[in-house]
C-alpha cells in the first residue's frame, strides 16, 4: 500500500457546510474484489494498490489535479491480464462517484479542462447529467506503456461513466509520446470532475437544470 500526496487538511472554505461529499463502494467478483473510497472535497490524496504501477501513477494524477481524495484497493486476475481489474476499478470508482455527488443541488455541473505536457493536448470535457455516455477520441502511437495495455484505459472510463452517470467527452489533440498522451488525458479528467463538482454559490442549491433534476 502506497500513500500518495499531501497530508489531509481541512479547508473550510471548500467544505460544503453540513454535507459529506464522500462515499465507498465495494465490487467482489470471481475476478476482482475492488474497494473504493473518494472524497470530493478532498486536498489530492491518494491511496492505491491496485498491482499495476502505471495505472496507479495516473489515477494519482486525478486526485491531486482533482483535489479528490482517493483510496483503491484492487485485487484481480492480473494472471490473465489487466482487464478485469481496470475495468473493475472504474465501475467501482463511477459508483463512489454517484453516491458522494448527492442530488447534484448546487453544482456547476459542467466542466472542461485542456491540459498540455511538452507535445501532447488533451481536452476532457464532463457533464455530471445523469446519462451515461462516453466519446472517445484517442490514438496512443504505441500499444504498451511499459507492461501497460494503453486499450484498458477506455475500459477504465467506460465503466467510470456508465456507473457515475456522466456524459464524458475525451479527445486527444497532439502526442507523439504514449506516456505524455495518457498523463495528459489523466490530468485533465481530474481538472474537469474538480471544476464540474465544485459548488457555485450563485445557484443557492438548485439542481442545475431546467427539467429540475439530473
Amino acid at each position: 500500500m502506497v500513500r500518495i500526496g499531501p497530508t489531509p487538511r481541512s479547508d473550510p472554505q471548500r467544505e460544503p457546510k453540513g454535507v459529506s461529499r464522500s462515499a465507498g463502494s465495494e465490487r467482489s467478483t470471481r475476478e476482482t474484489r475492488i474497494r473504493v473510497r473518494l472524497d470530493l472535497d478532498g486536498s489530492g490524496c491518494a491511496t492505491l494498490r491496485t498491482g499495476l504501477p502505471f495505472f496507479e501513477h495516473m489515477l494519482e494524477q486525478v486526485a491531486h489535479h482533482g483535489l479528490v481524495d482517493l483510496e483503491i484497493e484492487a485485487e484481480g486476475d492480473l494472471e490473465v491480464d489487466a482487464h478485469h481489474t481496470v475495468e473493475d476499478v472504474g465501475i467501482a470508482l463511477g459508483q463512489a462517484f454517484l453516491t458522494a455527488l448527492g442530488d447534484k443541488r448546487g453544482i456547476r455541473r459542467y466542466g472542461h479542462a485542456y491540459v498540455p505536457l511538452d507535445e501532447a493536448l488533451s481536452r476532457v470535457v464532463f457533464d455530471c447529467s445523469g446519462r451515461p455516455g462516453l466519446e472517445y477520441r484517442v490514438r496512443f502511437p504505441r500499444a504498451r506503456i511499459g507492461d501497460f495495455d494503453v486499450d484498458l484505459f477506455r475500459e477504465f472510463f467506460q465503466g467510470f461513466v456508465n456507473h457515475a452517470r456522466v456524459t464524458l467527452h475525451i479527445d486527444v489533440l497532439h502526442g507523439d509520446n504514449a506516456h505524455h498522451v495518457a498523463e495528459t488525458i489523466f490530468k485533465a479528467f481530474g481538472r474537469a470532475l474538480r471544476a464540474a463538482v465544485e459548488t457555485d454559490p450563485r445557484v443557492a442549491g438548485a439542481v442545475p437544470s431546467t427539467k429540475g433534476s439530473l
